[in-house]
């Protein structure tokens, strides 16, 4: 028996898909769903809709008054490639060759190893994905966009390069006695709705999501007007005074959802990171608003058409090719892909910077 008779691109595929089954999805999924196209290049359209404007006034037998379009913003670019690989030892396949024994616990377990490491790499590959789409729905500073350097390797994109979005969708809260972590004079449902008042003063909806981290919620918590907002509607002597009963204020005040964001990821060097950032709150529209495109990698594309490589694919876009190396003699993984989201919806939702 070979290892890959075992170990294979299907096997890896199945295997991911089973244990991906009893996780819970990236939130950013949802909001941005999975597409695929081929090649690299990506193209999308904004629409600037903007609140109705009224018909002109006209004179019998004149000709109509012709009408510029509200806006339509076209981006184009070209999307970011990723790529890693994890061998398995000669030693190791030594040791796998014993899986044939049924009662050999230690090869079985070095398989299940091998298999982890290809999860490893397909986790890294989703890391990617939600990554990115954390980062657009975290202007900071009113930036969107989406910035990865490492691995002497830089992808920038800018999502608002006339500044139109920053100048229209997006506001910094910046007075001493007004920023988020004053919590005796803040005011943060004030804001909240200011903001939501601007949002639909600008594009004519109002968003009905509000993303945020676990740090940003608390500083609405430990607000002392949100406090007395909540007190002022009890009028038992013991209030609890809860992360609950403050979520529920919140939702019950602006008609709006309260999305809490948590999930964390390591970087490149090794670190942790939150995927969402504290002191920025983005408001959304229901539904989708973006997708996250996957292109047609090298390994999907080439390796695929080549009987030493074994390809499958995974979450839409996610490559994964086994093949095997003769000097010295290793079974190689492989996870690649090509990813991006588009946004085309971006007019529909704001900013609010409160630190």
């Amino acid at each position: 028996m070979n290892l890959t008779d075992i170990f294979n691109a299907e096997a890896v595929a199945a295997n991911y898909t089973e244990a991906a089954s009893n996780k819970q999805p990236y939130l950013g999924s949802g909001f941005f769903p999975a597409q695929k196209k081929n090649g690299l290049d990506l193209k999308w359209i904004v629409g600037y809709r903007g609140l109705p404007v009224t018909l002109m006034p006209s004179n019998f037998d004149a000709k109509s008054t012709m009408r510029n379009r509200i806006g339509i913003g076209v981006n184009e670019t070209e999307m970011a490639f990723f790529r890693e690989s994890m061998l398995v030892s000669e030693k190791d396949e030594q040791e796998i060759a014993r899986v044939q024994d049924s009662n050999d616990p230690y090869a079985a377990e070095v398989l299940d190893r091998i298999f982890d490491d290809a999860q490893t790499l397909i986790d890294g590959a989703d890391v990617v994905s939600e990554r990115m789409r954390m980062q657009l729905l975290a202007p900071l500073g009113g930036k969107i966009g989406i910035e990865i350097q490492a691995n002497n390797v830089n992808y920038t994109y800018n999502y608002d390069k006339d500044g139109k979005w920053k100048e229209n969708h997006y506001c910094r809260i910046v007075g001493e006695d007004d920023v988020w972590t004053a919590s005796e004079t803040c005011d943060p449902m004030k804001d909240l709705e200011d903001a939501l008042d601007a949002q639909e003063s600008a594009n004519g909806t109002r968003p009905e999501i509000l993303l945020m981290s676990k740090a940003t919620f608390n500083l609405i918590k430990n607000s002392a007007k949100v406090r007395s907002g909540i007190l002022a509607q009890n009028t038992t002597a013991n209030v609890n005074y809860t992360t609950a009963r403050v979520k529920s204020y919140v939702q019950e005040e602006l008609g709006v959802s309260l999305v809490i964001y948590t999930k964390r990821y390591k970087d490149e060097s090794g670190n942790t990171q939150a995927f969402y950032p504290d002191n920025v709150i983005m408001m959304l529209p229901n539904g989708s608003i973006g997708k996250t495109w996957y292109g047609t990698t090298p390994e999907e594309r080439t390796l695929s058409q080549k009987d030493s490589a074994n390809v499958s694919i995974v979450n839409t876009g996610v490559a994964v090719a086994v093949t095997i190396t003769d000097d010295p003699v290793n079974t190689k993984t492989t996870v690649s892909e090509i990813v991006l989201p588009s946004f085309e919806r971006m007019e529909e939702c704001y900013a609010l910077e409160v630190k």
